[in-house]
């Protein structure tokens, strides 16, 4: 008679918390992240009736789209970055969804295009807590081995959230570009666009219990502590001194993630906009092809995300520098979609086309994030997780939207021109990530054996 024998428990995964608990809280992070893409992206299906009824053209929409959000997105990220290194990153993303939430409410109520941008930019404000604190703590929750798989999961948040949001959105597409208010309970007269955005706020408050049911989990790797026993953190100079030590390695995981923030933010917010300008369709057609492209981007979105998860964990197993061929395979899959679909003679096409370019969006969420924690230092993981959302959103969230506009409005000066603005854009900066990878991958490689100093 043999004795069964409990599995051993992995090395690596001493000291973590229960794998089906930390299953569930990525579970309750990844409806939390899909609101926030819904908030985000939502504004770009009611391009149309916004600009409508403030009477605001193309340049003044890419400012709500981007920079009113990514302002505050990209200015407290880095201080909510160095909060999460030394308190409770929880309670931090807790405070973030109800900031974010009532600015989208707010959104709702807005009546004029200062209102608006101003409740935009409280979006950015809570969404800002977000990812400084939920990226950390998942590598807290799950060692590294098994980090890319849970850290995919959760980034199927941008694909589930923006799909919902084309998709939804494309659906009721003549009923939200409506000119005529509807009657709200307590609320009273609104605009269909401002009734939407009021629902997603509230929204917002009902994820808050969710968030209740989640623990803060413990830290792990080497920790400076004051006399007292507290998390301290690192001087900013020397986090800055590490990043310049290894600037090329950083350069080459975090250009590519920019990159793709500008496809995927500067690209993305234009492309309900797209389908009604570019093949002479009606409301409701363009409607029609949005929520298509909406499903089809969930479904191929997923199908990145969660593969990317798992190629990331594969490659990272097989080869020093798996992690940046995961970012190669992105990119070259996201780039050539996004700079072709805008010029195909048919959106069914353009919906074809933007499938390759889904999958490998999905891949670069999946793994982004996973590339950095590799590599960055414990005690500096949510000052670098800040600063990369920073740049991340500065440049592609804030700046993308507007330099398609304004190659639209500036050097077309033509609204049905949009087409060839995104292809232009898409073009450029998909060339220079991969001139990026290709750049720093020595140094990546080197600062994972610890060679690099």
């Amino acid at each position: 008679m043999s004795n069964a024998v409990a599995p051993a428990v992995h090395p690596a995964d001493e000291g973590y918390p229960n794998r089906a608990y930390a299953w569930y809280v990525v579970g309750v992070l990844l409806l939390i992240y899909i609101l926030a893409y819904v908030d985000r992206q939502v504004l770009g299906v009611l391009v149309e009736p916004i600009k409508r009824d403030l009477d605001i053209s193309d340049t003044q929409m890419s400012l709500l789209l981007g920079f009113a959000f990514a302002m505050f997105y990209t200015i407290v990220g880095l201080p909510m970055g160095r909060l999460a290194d030394r308190s409770n990153r929880r309670n931090l993303v807790l405070a973030g969804v109800g900031v974010w939430s009532f600015a989208t409410a707010m959104c709702g109520f807005a009546k004029s295009y200062t209102q608006l941008f101003l409740a935009r930019m409280g979006v950015g404000l809570g969404e800002a807590c977000l990812n400084p604190a939920v990226v950390p703590m998942l590598s807290d929750y799950f060692p590294r081995r098994t980090l890319g798989k849970a850290m995919g999961v959760y980034m199927l948040g941008v694909s589930i959230g923006g799909g919902l949001a084309h998709s939804v959105g494309g659906a009721y597409l003549p009923a939200l570009t409506a000119a005529e208010p509807i009657q709200l309970p307590v609320v009273g007269a609104i605009l269909p666009w401002q009734a939407l955005l009021l629902m997603l706020g509230v929204t917002g408050f009902l994820m808050l219990a969710l968030l209740l049911t989640v623990r803060e989990p413990k830290r792990h790797g080497e920790l400076r502590r004051d006399e007292k026993g507290r998390i301290v953190n690192l001087p900013v100079r020397e986090v800055g001194a590490h990043l310049m030590r290894h600037r090329m390695a950083y350069l080459a995981i975090g250009w590519p993630l920019v990159a793709s923030a500008l496809m995927t933010f500067g690209v993305g917010y234009w492309i309900p906009a797209f389908f009604q300008r570019s093949f002479g369709l009606s409301t409701a057609e363009a409607g029609n092809y949005l929520a298509t492209y909406g499903i089809v981007s969930m479904v191929v979105g997923a199908i990145g995300v969660v593969g990317g998860g798992f190629l990331v964990d594969a490659l990272g197993a097989r080869f020093l520098d798996g992690h940046l061929r995961t970012l190669m395979i992105g990119i070259l899959l996201l780039a050539p979609g996004y700079a072709i679909f805008a010029i195909m003679p048919t959106p069914a096409l353009a919906i074809a086309v933007l499938v390759p370019a889904g999958i490998g969006g999905g891949i670069l969420q999946a793994t982004g994030v996973t590339t950095l924690m590799a590599v960055v230092p414990t005690q500096m993981r949510s000052q670098i997780a800040a600063l990369y959302f920073f740049i991340v959103n500065l440049i592609g969230a804030a700046l993308g939207p507007t330099f398609i506009a304004l190659l639209t409005d500036e050097l077309f000066g033509n609204e049905s021109m949009l087409r060839f603005s995104i292809t232009i854009v898409a073009a450029a900066v998909g060339l220079s990530a991969i001139v990026a990878l290709l750049a720093g991958r020595h140094a990546y490689r080197a600062m994972l054996a610890g060679k690099a100093e």
